[in-house]
């Protein structure tokens, strides 16, 4: 598959086949993350790909942190309404047979950074972004699913625990063979999005 072919065709999957990853492809799909550019070359990431025996551990820091998001102690108290995609996150990550979580291990997300600390943060961000999205692309090419996840952060300590990656928990990426064909999701047009100067 041709890289505009795979981009055009790449849709977020959160209906899997019952149907193993193999390592190999697995590790294609995370070589494709480290080819992205980064700022500075820091290339701030590290991944932890999660299946089997600790794939059901997985899941059950992330319960826990949906729980107590609904019980107290909610560290995102003004998402209370999100809380049901959470849930259905869990659900897709039962059903995927392997998941991808990106740490950034030079992250601090301190509140009192000063504003250089801020832009490199921002960057670094950018970077770990560019690293999914190779990836989601790496796997769409191979013939996989994938679903950039960020409802963790609603079990984010529990789930960062748990990893024990060091540096900041970032995102996660369900992998595994469609069940599912979606349609292309709407976009804005263009002309709205897009201007010479």
């Amino acid at each position: 598959m041709e890289t505009l072919e795979a981009i055009a065709s790449r849709r977020s999957i959160r209906k899997y086949l019952p149907r193993e990853v193999s390592d190999e492809l697995v590790e294609k799909i995370v070589r494709a993350g480290m080819l992205a550019p980064s700022a500075k070359n820091r290339q701030p990431w590290s991944f932890v790909a999660v299946k089997g025996e600790a794939k059901e551990e997985m899941l059950q820091c992330f319960r826990q942190g949906i729980l107590r998001e609904q019980t107290g102690n909610a560290v995102l108290p003004g998402s209370k309404r999100h809380l049901p995609g959470a849930e259905y996150t869990v659900k897709i990550l039962e059903e995927a047979p392997v998941s991808i979580w990106i740490v950034n291990p030079l992250g601090t997300c301190d509140t009192a950074m000063d504003e250089e600390g801020y832009f490199y943060e921002i960057a670094n961000v950018q970077s770990v972004g560019a690293a999914v999205e190779n990836m989601a692309l790496a796997a769409a090419s191979l013939g996989l699913g994938s679903l950039w996840i960020c409802d963790i952060f609603f079990a984010y300590e529990e789930l960062s625990r748990w990893l024990g990656a060091g540096g900041k928990l970032m995102a996660a990426l369900a992998l595994g063979y469609p069940a599912e064909q979606p349609s292309a999701r709407p976009r804005k047009p263009f002309s709205q999005v897009f201007q010479w100067k």
